[in-house]
């Protein structure tokens, strides 16, 4: 019963802006891959919340449900950097609903079926690891380009030399 007063209370002092953010942060960097901010709402919350997602475009419409159920932030990230990279690799980098539907599905039934996100980034060919670290690589990148650069400093003066000591007894 403590047990899940404590979680209760957990649950709670985490702000639920910080949910939206994480949401909007996910939409926003996956808009490229899903071809707009309403695919990108659409598959975010659907994975999220475990229901149907609905990815449109140029008069196309694909709708699928997918199979994990609810998924955390963090899982959102992986199954979509995992379905980014592996369509990249097939040299798709602007999918039409149905290629991205069924790249999502293809990592997401890996993971329904009990495979972890390192496993199941294996079976396209690279490491997890490599995914995440060149988005945040990108992301440095990017951040470092906007900020202005630093001044340089002056050159400092050179210190005079002190004079010689003259001391008794040395």
């Amino acid at each position: 019963m403590k047990m899940k007063k404590a979680l209760l209370a957990l649950a709670f002092a985490v702000p639920f802006s910080a949910l939206a953010d994480n949401q909007d942060q996910l939409v926003s960097k996956y808009t490229t891959l899903a071809g707009s901010k309403e695919n990108a709402t659409s598959l975010v919350a659907g994975l999220r919340d475990g229901k149907e997602v609905t990815l449109t475009r140029n008069g196309t419409t694909e709708t699928f449900n997918p199979p994990t159920g609810k998924m955390g932030f963090g899982n959102i990230d992986n199954a979509l950097a995992i379905t980014q990279a592996s369509l990249k690799e097939k040299g798709i980098s602007d999918p039409t609903p149905a290629q991205l539907e069924a790249g999502v599905m293809d990592v997401l039934k890996q993971r329904a079926a009990g495979e972890g996100w390192g496993q199941i980034a294996q079976s396209y060919g690279f490491k997890l690891g490599d995914v995440k670290r060149s988005e945040r690589a990108q992301s440095v990148a990017q951040n470092r380009a906007e900020k202005p650069e630093k001044p340089e400093r002056p050159d400092r003066p050179e210190r005079p030399e002190k004079p010689e000591r003259h001391g008794k007894g040395r």
